[in-house]
């Protein structure tokens, strides 16, 4: 009997950097560079301890900055 394998797929919470990429690019039909996301981390945006993201986290981020913009 196979018993069901555990979901392995990205945790939101903590993403590398890359695949938020790929996701964000995914989600905004645009390009989203791991090198922009990296800019953003450089500029403020908060990372984990361990280089990954917290794509909610993120994401505040940059609606703050763009609010702060007037974008």
């Amino acid at each position: 009997m196979n018993e069901a394998q555990p979901n392995r797929g990205m945790n939101p919470a903590s993403l590398a950097v890359a695949d938020a990429a790929r996701l964000l690019s995914a989600a905004a039909g645009q390009i989203v560079s791991a090198e922009m996301i990296e800019t953003d981390i450089t500029a403020g945006a908060p990372a984990n301890p361990d280089g990954t993201i917290n794509l909610v986290h993120y994401a505040a981020w940059l609606v703050k900055e763009m609010s702060a913009r007037g974008d």
